[in-house]
């Protein structure tokens, strides 16, 4: 597979600055802005970098999402907030560091009470708010075993997002098949495995129950209406939840956490024919991205019979790079998932506005799972709160309005003795030595996207200077992690 594009290029490099904005309680927008639009979050789930046909990919079929790259904004280098699930949903829901609040991995830790997220905000400013697919912040149910953690063992981490800011919900807490998600066979067969995927299975043909759940709130599990293609049953419930929210005219934020293509997939024969001179693990595979693929264009059509798709802001992005041994791609870059190289942390960035962004265009500049609170928040005017709580994402509305904008400081990361520091030039990645320390290198990002070419001893000054930065942000999420931020 080849002609993967990487964009234009800015010459800028970041700095990291600091930055104390966060959400109010009881926020209101203010008077001096009259609309409200409408925002939706998208996101899949270890969707690769190059796994859209908009970024190159030869194979896999994303009409929907290159359309969407046709009439937008096309985030070329778009960064999840961390190389794995969870601490990435949190930065979308809170615009901080996972490290600030103890999500340090998948499946660890969960969203604190405390913290103030985009959902609770909205809320108060009046709006309609729903999360669709999967969670993966914390647990759904402290009484049933379910999922990884649910149940009596894992109460501690109970946080649904019901208490987290969502009205209405249809939520897992982790993983399900792509394919009717509450099954899995009882028997494999040939090029199937309960790790990678399968073919479904007639309903006739025996199968077992996978072990999680949808959830719509406290005690109240999903029983019927789930057989069929995962990503089809989540914007089901999103596009109820749309329209029952414009019907009342309240505007509303949706967010929609696709399955696809997370292990296990599965797909439909009718996605799998698109790709049936391909072996079964990637006819799986990419069924399961253009099933996804359809639900986007499935959604914007749905909004523009409502009317709703002019004032609706419409993000697409994937939560870390492919998973390994999978057919998932991350392009020419190095790295994947769980790794804080390229690969791993750069995915599909898309953006669809018409009320805001009359032209499409490609940006180059670095933007980030973390500037979604920000941004929101900037466009309605809500006010930081009287206590500000560190953050670690900037408002992007000058870039969206067309101004000419330079990331003011440098996008950090920490996950799995592995730390980094991206700004608009250079890269910093360090990795943690058995003796405790960081052994880093210096990656000019605009030149050398394949992180092969370690530029430290040619730009000193700009290596000591990420240095310290990336070290002032680590002291900085110690202290949040001890509660400060709280107090």
């Amino acid at each position: 597979m080849s002609a993967f594009r990487f964009g234009s290029s800015m010459l800028a490099a970041g700095l990291f600055l600091g930055g104390s904005v966060s959400l109010r309680a009881a926020a209101t927008p203010s008077p001096t802005r009259p609309f409200r639009p409408n925002v939706i979050l998208c996101m899949a789930d270890d969707l690769g970098w190059g796994d859209t046909g908009y970024n190159g990919n030869l194979i896999v079929k994303t009409p929907c999402l290159d359309q969407m790259a046709r009439e937008g904004l096309r985030f070329d280098r778009w960064y999840a907030g961390a190389p794995v699930c969870s601490p990435t949903r949190g930065s979308c829901l809170t615009g901080r560091h996972p490290y600030r609040y103890g999500i340090f991995f998948a499946n660890r830790g969960h969203l604190p009470r405390k913290e103030l997220t985009l959902a609770e905000a909205l809320r108060a400013a009046g709006y309609a708010t729903g999360h669709f697919g999967k969670w993966h912040l914390g647990t759904l149910t402290a009484k049933v075993k379910d999922s990884n953690r649910g149940g009596p063992k894992g109460a501690s981490h109970y946080s649904p997002p019901w208490d987290n800011g969502f009205d209405t919900c249809f939520s897992t807490e982790a993983k399900v098949p792509t394919f009717d998600p509450m099954r899995r066979p009882k028997t494999f067969r040939s090029g199937e495995s309960l790790r990678f995927g399968w073919v479904p299975r007639a309903k006739k043909e025996p199968t077992l129950f996978y072990g999680t759940r949808y959830w719509t709130g406290p005690d109240q599990p999903v029983t019927e209406g789930l057989e069929g293609d995962d990503s089809a049953l989540i914007m089901d419930r999103a596009l109820e939840f749309i329209r029952r929210a414009v019907g009342s005219g309240k505007p509303f934020f949706a967010v929609i956490w696709f399955h696809a293509p997370h292990l296990p997939v599965s797909a439909d024969e009718r996605h799998r024919s698109l790709y049936q001179n391909r072996p079964l693990a990637e006819q799986l595979y990419y069924g399961a991205i253009t099933a996804m693929d359809e639900q986007v264009g499935r959604l914007r059509a749905a909004l523009r019979k409502l009317g709703a798709a002019e004032n609706t802001m419409l993000w697409f992005c994937s939560d870390n790079g492919p998973e390994v041994r999978t057919p998932g791609s991350a392009g020419l870059l190095r790295g994947r998932k769980r790794s804080l190289y390229e690969g791993g942390v750069r995915v599909p960035g898309l953006l669809v506005w018409p009320a805001a962004v009359r032209a499409p265009r490609g940006v180059w500049t670095p933007c980030s799972t973390l500037d979604y609170a920000p941004t929101v928040l900037d466009f309605l005017g809500i006010q930081p709160a009287d206590q500000p709580r560190p953050t670690d994402g900037v408002s992007l509305r000058p870039l969206i309005e067309g101004k000419v904008f330079t990331r003011p400081r440098p996008i950090p990361f920490e996950s799995g003795g592995q730390v980094a520091l991206i700004g608009e030039r250079f890269k910093l990645y360090g990795l943690k030595a058995k003796n405790g320390s960081f052994r880093y290198a210096l990656y000019d990002i605009e030149r050398n996207a394949r992180e092969d070419q370690d530029v430290a001893s040619a730009h000193p000054d700009v290596f000591e200077r990420m240095r310290r930065e990336l070290e002032a942000f680590r002291a900085s999420c110690r202290r949040s992690l001890s509660g400060a931020d709280y107090r």
